[in-house]
């Protein structure tokens, strides 16, 4: 009988540190596995899902429209003094470094300040960055929407000229896959080159 308990514990801890390996490693079926530089709380179903936004040329457009080739997404906003700037920046250039390697990947920027980007100035912003860069606004509830899906933070200033208020904002960049949806996502920390080889790691194993 002690003998039966004792090994009926052992199969047991065996399959738990089995089941502990399998997740540490992202589980056999991830095929990205190895481009992965850590884990997502939740696991990468958590990040992403639908959203309906305004598009820089006016247009009603979901993720399914949007979301039709490996694209890179940032949220941000068009008046921001600094750091969206050097972000959608670094993304176009990461994009570049990979277009010239035959993968393209579509730089898209998501403006969490509706009341000031309208369409037009998007487009104004996203063509001096990236000639295929897409530009997304819309109401203030779409806008909340795709935030909350991509699970990002964005909270007005209220204090200062009611006209040039700043937006605080997370400034994470996401990598979205056809079939796939969210896969990873970047810091902002990381260089153009570094982003590139990343990016390039899920292209290749697409």
């Amino acid at each position: 009988m002690i003998r039966t308990i004792a090994m009926i514990a052992v199969v047991v801890m065996i399959a738990l540190l089995t089941a502990i390996w399998y997740v540490s490693r992202g589980g056999e079926d991830d095929q990205f596995a190895q481009c992965r530089s850590g884990q997502v709380a939740g696991g990468t179903d958590a990040i992403g899902g639908p959203f309906e936004l305004v598009s820089e040329t006016g247009e009603t457009v979901t993720d399914e429209d949007v979301i039709t080739e490996p694209s890179l997404l940032y949220f941000g906003y068009t008046f921001c003094p600094d750091v969206c700037p050097l972000d959608t920046a670094r993304n176009a250039e990461a994009v570049e470094l990979l277009e010239k390697q035959g993968k393209i990947v579509q730089p898209v920027f998501i403006s969490i300040d509706p009341e000031r980007d309208t369409p037009e100035v998007l487009a104004e912003f996203t063509d001096y960055l990236h000639p295929r860069m897409l530009g997304l606004t819309g109401s203030p509830e779409q806008v909340k929407a795709a935030s909350q899906a991509y699970r990002t933070y964005y909270k007005k200033q209220e204090e200062g000229d009611p006209e040039y208020y700043l937006v605080d904002h997370s400034t994470f960049s996401y990598l979205v896959l056809p079939e796939h949806g969210f896969v990873e996502f970047f810091r902002r920390d990381i260089t153009a080159d570094d982003m590139a080889k990343r990016i390039g790691c899920f292209l290749e194993n697409m």
